[in-house]
């Protein structure tokens, strides 16, 4: 605040929203894993959003969206390359044993806790489907 970052400002009261929310209807306490849950969470509706804005000719608000965007990515761990997503999916791949499609509930479940927040998980689903042949 004292800073004078309004957007930084606005982005955190809008996480502490979030974080309060959902202790509040879960009546938990929220841990780091949480933490990444909704900073993923958040991050993914702020890619969307500009993907529709951008589509819908609003370049402001796709702006506004991406700046946002930014500031949350700062709080979520360092991404992973494409390289380390698909090693982690061949390793999972091998650990479960999967070989088909339905398998790919087992593979995502083993990803989803070492991913969160490193990679875009509609984009780790799709490696996995190609992977294993849909």
């Amino acid at each position: 605040m004292k800073s004078g970052e309004k957007d930084r400002l606005a982005v955190l009261r809008l996480v502490s929203a979030a974080v309060k929310q959902k202790e509040v209807d879960e009546r938990i306490e929220l841990d780091d894993s949480a933490m990444l849950v909704i900073l993923d969470k958040m991050a993914k509706q702020r890619r969307e959003s500009i993907g529709l804005f951008e589509k819908g000719g609003r370049d402001d608000l796709a702006v506004i969206e991406q700046k946002e965007l930014e500031i949350i990515q700062t709080y979520l761990p360092q991404a992973l390359s494409e390289d380390e997503v698909q090693a982690l999916i061949d390793d999972a791949v091998t650990q479960t044993g999967a070989s088909e499609i339905r398998d790919m509930g087992k593979v995502m479940g083993m990803l989803k806790p070492r991913l969160q927040g490193r990679a875009d998980m509609s984009a780790v689903s799709a490696l996995i489907k190609a992977k294993l042949g849909a």
